[in-house]
């Protein structure tokens, strides 16, 4: 009797459970649901299923997939994105290491097509993706006369890292090929002054490849990488690893609460990758070896440059460089725009809200003061350039007038918001300044 009675209090037991166990599963989904559709701004279970991994909800800015940590060596641009056919739906990275539906150099196989370059570092090249998918800057150019039928092909010849003169060695590299170009757009500032400064603390010459980059693949020409930054890669590929399976199951999730966990998973995943990225850096720029042993020669200077006498070289090299990309493409007569790309840390008189302040500025970061010394010294470099007719566009402001968030991180990188606010303004300055360009014409 005793035992019947200890069996049916187990199984009440048991059932209270099993009830309070579905009502908790029930209260989770419900509770995904709505975490869903403030998220996404769609209900879950109509959802359309997202083909593309940015398309997920997880913010994956800075997050190589595809790719390995390292760069690649190249003969004459310093350094590449390694080739790859798998990069996002539409684009590879091409026999060059440029993002791009195209291998180059890129010949017209229509006769209305208007070959686009952009030149520059990671903003240009994110630049360049958006045009292509979002064709604002084109839709601009149809409003010129003689350009409403073209088909316009847009070129990235725009890598992260990269800064002057490496956009004119690839400018003049890819026209000796033959290259085809109707207009050049060439994006940057930033670069120049934050990794020309990383340059300068580490006693390599301003105009050299960023040391941030070079860095590591001289450590790994030479075989001598610490322990601690192959640990570091080891544990970048395992996160790397973990976030493709995550987005994987993303993908494929039937029920919310898969969604809101599995996120929830992924983005820490995500947050420990940048975590070790960042250690990583921190531990590929020590010095590792004799450098007379080294394989890799990289001119370097005698001492450290007084932040005066550094950033007003950076800046010259940087309108120098101007100057002869635009001297080379008018012998052809092709347009060229210089575009100084807005930066957090170049102070106007936009005002940031709290939650954009968080993912926008890193008091530890170097390049805050590189950009408060250096972007002065661009702009004194302006009144030269326009003086040399050069079409140089001041983005500086160009975010001041709205509230909404458009960094992405604490770097320099601009959110779908930010891209669709930049792009119209150098759209809109281009098609003025050709509209100019036509009228003085027609008065000749």
């Amino acid at each position: 009797m005793k035992d019947f009675k200890l069996l049916n209090k187990t199984q009440e037991t048991l059932k209270v459970a099993l009830i309070n166990l579905a009502l908790l599963l029930v209260f989770v989904e419900i509770g995904s649901l709505g975490w869903y559709f403030v998220k996404h701004k769609q209900f879950f279970y109509s959802r359309e299923k997202a083909q593309d991994k940015s398309a997920l909800g997880i913010n994956l800015e800075g997050v190589r997939l595809n790719q390995s940590i390292v760069e690649r060596f190249h003969p004459f641009f310093g350094f590449i994105q390694k080739p790859s056919a798998d990069f996002r739906p539409g684009f590879k990275v091409n026999n060059y290491g440029f993002i791009s539906p195209y291998d180059y150099p890129f010949k017209k196989f229509k006769k209305n097509q208007f070959v686009i370059g952009i030149f520059g570092g990671s903003v240009a090249s994110d630049f360049s993706i958006f045009q292509i998918q979002n064709k604002i800057l084109p839709q601009y150019l149809k409003q010129v006369p003689g350009l409403q039928d073209k088909e316009f092909v847009i070129l990235s010849f725009a890598t992260g890292g990269y800064k002057q003169p490496q956009q004119l060695l690839i400018l003049n590299y890819f026209l000796a090929l033959g290259q085809e170009l109707d207009l050049v757009v060439n994006i940057d500032g930033f670069n120049e002054v934050a990794l020309a400064n990383l340059n300068n603390k580490n006693q390599i010459n301003l105009a050299m490849p960023s040391i941030q980059h070079i860095q590591p693949l001289t450590s790994l020409a030479n075989n001598s990488l610490s322990m601690e930054a192959m640990q570091a890669t080891i544990r970048i590929k395992e996160n790397k690893t973990r976030i493709n399976e995550g987005l994987a199951s993303l993908q494929n999730c039937s029920l919310a609460a898969c969604d809101a966990l599995t996120s929830v998973y992924v983005q820490n995943s995500v947050n420990n990758y940048r975590k070790d990225v960042i250690a990583f850096e921190k531990l590929r720029e020590r010095k590792q070896q004799d450098e007379e042993e080294s394989v890799i020669y990289i001119n370097r200077n005698k001492s450290i440059l007084e932040d005066s006498a550094a950033f007003e070289q950076m800046s010259w090299n940087w309108a120098k460089s101007s100057i002869f990309m635009h001297k080379v493409l008018s012998a052809s007569n092709v347009p060229y725009f210089h575009v100084l790309q807005p930066n957090q840390y170049y102070q106007t008189k936009r005002v940031f809200g709290e939650a954009e302040k968080r993912i926008a500025f890193n008091s530890d970061t170097p390049y805050a003061k590189s950009v408060e010394l250096g972007y002065p010294a661009l702009l004194s470099k302006f009144a030269n350039l326009q003086k040399n007719k050069i079409n140089i566009l001041n983005g500086v402001k160009v975010f001041d007038k709205t509230k909404e968030a458009v960094y992405v991180d604490s770097c320099c990188h601009y959110n779908k918001a930010g891209e669709v606010i930049f792009s119209n303004y150098v759209g809109s300055s281009i098609l003025e300044s050709l509209r100019k360009d036509r009228a003085r014409n027609k008065k000749k």
